[in-house]
């Protein structure tokens, strides 16, 4: 028995089960056995999962094109200088990366920065948000000659922020609640300890926000069928919307329309493990805990209704491939021959993040506004293409 499960079960014995929402914040975010506590990284061919970011760094070139372009709108829209001060100062860009690691695509980012759009990166402060001590002890080091602009490296967001926070795959990571509708009623998942086991456990739901949420998202489902609510999701878009006084909220992750998440599409639910790049499902949640990553499908129209309560304003929703075709992807792809082993990667690279059923289709990436207007970005070229 690893040390987490041992404390997991002497919590449960002595207070009861906990929620499915209670086990995963453990499981993945506990500061000395958690998943994510454990190592600084845990992407990548030799982890357990792939990102985006793991393709090389095309990924963060790209985003680095809309950033440059974010910054161009914030500038534009500043009240002209009296004639007094003819050249004033830039104002300061403050990117906000959560769930940023170690570093590393902030790194590809600002190393296109520099390369390539000197006026955003001489205007960056950059703020790296993340749960992991040890991810955020590594992040000096990734970032290297860049350091000198990293402002702060946290575990939550800045008070205020004027310029661009995105989260790439944060809000699938973050703990859920699991529920079943019997004939009953609305029933909650929980973990309860059976001998040396963790063995799930139906009961009333601990709170009546999850009630309250799928009613709200007008959701109605049927008996039998299995859902996650993560209400801690919706607690961090409305938190990032609220701290953001004027710029842009980019959101990057798996999901899907409410009326398709809650639907027998997904009767068994989106909650799923990942070890070495094996997907399992609910059956090994409760195994190993601290060393499998553990994710749920993020409800894409109840984030959109939350940061519109909150005055953001809806800019564009669309695939991953629809966002990086907008902001160039198809022409970097053009100019590789693919004849050299560099090339071939950089190819295979390109096919990674586009191909349908790969990265590029079942990522989506929302992205919105405040006090920005409505701006035509690079990246929504291709409209609000959403599949």
């Amino acid at each position: 028995m690893n040390a987490l499960r041992t404390l997991i079960s002497d919590r449960i014995r002595s207070h009861g089960p906990i929620s499915v929402a209670e086990y995963i914040d453990l499981a993945l975010y506990h500061p000395s056995h958690g998943y994510y506590a454990c190592a600084s990284r845990r992407t990548g061919r030799a982890g357990d999962f792939l990102t985006s970011v793991d393709v090389g760094p095309i990924f963060g070139a790209l985003l680095a094109r809309q950033f440059a372009e974010m910054w161009q709108i914030l500038e534009s829209q500043i009240t002209k200088p009296e004639p007094r001060i003819p050249n004033p100062e830039p104002r300061l860009f403050h990117l906000v990366e959560a769930a940023a690691g170690d570093g590393r695509l902030a790194r590809d980012i600002l190393d296109a920065a520099a390369g390539q759009h000197a006026d955003l990166y001489a205007s960056m402060r950059l703020h790296l948000i993340d749960a992991s001590t040890a991810a955020r002890a590594a992040q000096v080091e990734t970032l290297g000659p860049h350091v000198h602009i990293l402002a702060s490296s946290s575990d939550a967001l800045p008070d205020s922020v004027e310029g661009a926070i995105f989260a790439n795959e944060l809000l699938d990571a973050l703990p859920t609640h699991a529920v079943v509708m019997r004939k009953e009623g609305l029933r909650e998942m929980f973990v309860d300890v059976r001998g040396d086991e963790l063995v799930p456990h139906e009961a009333t739901p601990s709170t009546p926000a999850l009630a309250n949420y799928l009613d709200r998202a007008g959701v109605r489902l049927k008996i039998g069928w299995r859902a996650e609510i993560n209400l801690r999701a919706i607690e961090w878009v409305r938190r990032a919307a609220r701290v953001l006084r004027r710029g842009f909220l980019v959101l990057i992750d798996y999901g899907h329309e409410a009326a398709e998440l809650y639907s027998a599409t997904h009767a068994a639910g989106t909650l799923a493990t990942f070890h070495r790049h094996v997907s399992s499902d609910w059956h090994s949640l409760l195994e190993d805990p601290g060393e499998r990553d553990i994710t749920a499908h993020v409800d894409l129209s109840t984030v959109t209704r939350v940061c519109e309560e909150e005055g953001l304003v809806t800019l564009g929703r669309l695939d991953q491939t629809y966002f990086l075709l907008g902001l160039g992807l198809g022409d970097m792809l053009g100019t590789s021959s693919g004849s050299t082993p560099a090339e071939l990667k950089t190819r295979l690279a390109f096919k990674t993040l586009m191909l349908p059923g790969g990265l590029g289709s079942t990522l989506k990436v929302l992205i919105f506004g405040k006090d920005v207007g409505v701006p035509a970005l690079q990246g929504l070229s291709y409209g609000g293409r959403l599949t």
